[in-house]
């Protein structure tokens, strides 16, 4: 599952993230923010339009990112 399929308000834990192209800036920031393999993760809110952008938690810091951002981030429910 990728984070942009996660319902809000369920905690799940990063897989990886994905590159979509070989040298991907994208995903090499995702990790440099802190979307490494263990870390919890959820969804706090939705756009209104497209469910776009996402508010994404990690740890207790929030981002905002793009649908097409959050694919590149594997994820499992957490236990």
């Amino acid at each position: 599952m990728n984070l942009s399929e996660l319902p809000p308000f369920t905690s799940a834990i990063v897989d990886q993230v994905t590159n979509i192209e070989s040298d991907d800036p994208i995903a090499k920031r995702l990790r440099e923010l802190g979307f490494v393999s263990g870390e919890p993760v959820r969804i706090v809110a939705r756009g209104p339009i497209g469910a776009d952008p996402l508010l994404v938690q990690i740890g207790f810091t929030r981002f905002a990112l793009r649908r097409s951002e959050a694919q590149r981030v594997s994820i499992h429910l957490e236990q």
